[in-house]
């Protein structure tokens, strides 16, 4: 069994949890663990939220192994999120994305029918696992997104944890709204465990409110998912965020998948939060006080690094 976790992300982890674990067999590794020759490095996290079983089933999305996902967003401690099992070809392009990451800091590839057994289709949906890396690819992940936004004719729904675009995305929003397309998105609110990156989102918000996008802030709990829905055709879920760190720092992986009964369980999902969320008007982000606007301001600075 091998386990590979981001240094920084996994700060709090408790070491004898590891020490069990490596005495059981476990072979785990660091991404960027801190080493004076590694310091340029540690901006570039590992953000993938990977499980490959026997190399036949596997499970993203955009969950992490914490208390805070044990529930179903029942309380503020318990976070709204999602994930996702697979089975077929496409496992072991999740794999590869695993393998990717594991060779940068182990110098070991994971080859061979243990982790690359034949699969078999397993269904009909059209599917791919779709990764990013500034060492490979640091802008694929950011033009997929683009791109599908881009294509819209009728809807986009999105689901993100953070949402802080840049100005191209941005533009690429309001050009579908100008094109008569519904875009629905929906974001943490006041529960959140980054309260910067929503701050610098919001300052962003008024070309694409005035535009008519419907911004919706989840209300009983932090709000983790990372879900696009375009045209309830086209579907992209995983560990990517609509921001600079996910688009152009850390390592993602993503499932994309083109079949119209997934995407509508998708936007099912989408609609049951929307009915737990609170949508904000742009007469109510215009009028909200000075000293808001001006630490949001504050903290749109630095949105590259957010």
């Amino acid at each position: 069994m091998h386990v590979l976790l981001d240094w920084v992300g996994s700060q709090k982890i408790d070491e004898e949890m590891l020490d069990g674990m490596r005495a059981a067999g476990v072979e785990i590794r660091h991404y960027h663990a801190l080493q004076w020759y590694m310091l340029d490095r540690l901006n570039n996290r590992t953000h993938r939220k990977l499980l490959v079983a026997d190399g036949r089933v596997g499970f993203t999305g955009g969950v992490g192994i914490a208390d805070e996902w044990s529930g179903d967003a029942e309380d503020p401690n318990h976070w709204r999120d999602t994930h996702y099992r697979i089975e077929g070809p496409a496992v072991a392009q999740m794999q590869a994305a695993f393998n990717d990451n594991w060779v940068k800091v182990s110098g070991t590839v994971l080859d061979g029918d243990a982790y690359f057994p034949k699969l078999e289709p397993a269904g009909t949906h059209l599917a791919q696992v779709f990764k990013s890396s500034p060492e490979g690819g640091s802008e694929s992940m950011h033009l997929m997104y683009l791109l599908s936004v881009a294509s819209a004719a009728k809807s986009i729904d999105l689901a993100m944890a953070y949402f802080v675009p840049d100005e191209l995305a941005l533009r690429a929003i309001e050009d579908a709204l100008a094109r008569g397309v519904k875009v629905r998105i929906v974001m943490p609110g006041h529960h959140t465990d980054a309260k910067p990156v929503r701050r610098a989102s919001r300052a962003l918000w008024r070309g694409i409110l005035r535009a008519g996008a419907e911004l919706y802030e989840y209300q009983p709990t932090m709000y983790h998912c990372k879900v696009l829905v375009v045209d309830r055709l086209w579907a992209s879920v995983g560990s990517t965020n609509f921001d600079n760190r996910s688009f152009r720092l850390n390592d993602e992986a993503n499932l994309n998948v083109l079949d119209a009964g997934f995407a509508e369980r998708q936007v099912a999902d989408f609609e049951a939060d929307l009915k737990r969320a609170r949508r904000i008007t742009y007469e109510e982000w215009e009028s909200r006080p000075l000293t808001e606007k001006a630490m949001e301001r504050f903290f749109a600075l630095f949105r590259l690094q957010l």
